[in-house]
C-alpha cells in the first residue's frame, strides 16, 4: 500500500476509538504511534453529549493523555454558530445533555430545559436538539411548539444511530427526526458532514488541509465530510459503514483498515 506520511490526522471517537465506554483494542498503542511519529491530532465529534472535560476524563481511564482543546464537538460547533446569530442572553431551548447545555451557556445564553410546555412564551427565538438519552415526549412537546411559532431550529448532527457494545443504538438524527416530523420543518444541522467541525479542528492544528486526513467509521458524515473539505479520508471497519456501503452510497474513502490497530501498524 502507497500510504502517505500525513503531519495531522482528524479523529471521529464513537466507533472509531471505542464502543461506549469499551475502548478499542490497542487504543493507548494507537496515541503512543502518532506522538512517536510526531503526527498532530484532533478529536472531532459529532457527539454533543459530552464536554470536552469529560471526554479527557474518559481517555485517562483508557491511559490516554488529550488536552481539551485538541476536542471539538458539534455541541461547540452549534453553539458558536449560534453565537452568530443572537447576542449574549438570549435564551435557548434546548434539548439535550450536559455537553450540549454547557456548550450553549458558555457562548453567553439563557439556557432553558423547561420540560412544561403550558408555559412556554414566544420569547425564545432559537432550539437546538441533540441526543439526550433522557429525552421525554414533554420535551420533544416544548421544542416543538416553540419551532411552530417561529422558532429556529438548530440540530447538531444528522447521525441516526452510533455504536455501542450492544450494536447501533439511535443517535441525535433520530431525536432531531421526532421534531422535524412534528412540525414539518427541517433542521439546520451543525455538525458531520458539515464544514464546521472540520474547519475548526483545522484551525486548532494549524494544519493543511493537504497534509492531513480524516479518520472515521461513517461514510455519509466522516468521510464524505472530509472529502468535501479537502482532506484525503481512511475509514476504519470498527463503527458503523462496512465495505458494502461504499457501494452502496458511492462514497469512497481514499483508504481502508479493520481498525486503529491496523492503521497505527501502517503509520510506523
Amino acid at each position: 500500500m502507497n500510504f502517505p506520511r500525513f503531519s495531522h490526522l482528524i479523529l471521529d471517537m464513537d466507533g472509531v476509538l471505542w464502543h461506549g465506554e469499551t475502548p478499542m483494542p490497542g487504543l493507548a498503542d494507537f496515541f503512543a504511534i502518532l506522538r512517536q511519529r510526531e503526527i498532530g491530532f484532533a478529536l472531532a465529534t459529532n457527539n454533543a453529549t459530552r464536554t470536552a472535560g469529560q471526554y479527557v476524563q474518559k481517555l485517562t481511564q483508557f491511559d490516554v493523555d488529550v488536552a481539551p482543546e485538541q476536542i471539538v464537538t458539534s455541541a461547540e460547533a452549534a453553539a458558536a454558530y449560534l453565537r452568530s446569530l443572537f447576542p449574549p442572553g438570549t435564551p435557548i431551548y434546548v434539548v439535550g445533555e450536559a455537553g450540549l447545555q454547557q456548550a450553549v451557556a458558555a457562548q453567553g445564553f439563557v439556557v432553558n430545559t423547561d420540560p412544561d410546555y403550558t408555559q412556554l412564551n414566544g420569547e425564545i427565538p432559537a432550539v437546538i436538539v441533540g441526543l439526550t438519552r433522557q429525552v421525554t415526549y414533554n420535551q420533544l412537546a416544548c421544542a416543538t411548539l416553540l419551532i411552530e411559532r417561529g422558532a429556529l431550529f438548530i440540530g447538531t448532527n444528522p447521525d441516526v444511530t452510533y455504536p455501542s457494545e450492544v450494536g447501533n443504538l439511535p443517535g441525535a438524527g433520530a431525536v432531531i427526526a421526532f421534531v422535524a416530523a412534528a412540525t414539518g420543518i427541517q433542521p439546520t444541522l451543525i455538525g458531520k458532514p458539515g464544514p464546521a467541525l472540520f474547519h475548526e479542528a483545522l484551525r486548532r492544528l494549524n494544519a493543511d488541509p493537504a497534509q492531513t486526513a480524516m479518520v472515521g467509521d461513517r461514510l455519509e458524515t466522516d468521510i464524505a465530510g472530509g472529502q468535501a473539505v479537502g482532506l484525503q479520508t481512511i475509514l476504519v471497519l470498527s463503527g458503523i459503514s462496512g465495505r458494502d456501503d461504499i457501494t452502496r452510497t458511492g462514497i469512497r474513502p481514499d483508504f481502508i483498515f479493520h481498525d486503529i490497530t491496523a492503521l497505527g501498524h501502517t503509520l510506523l
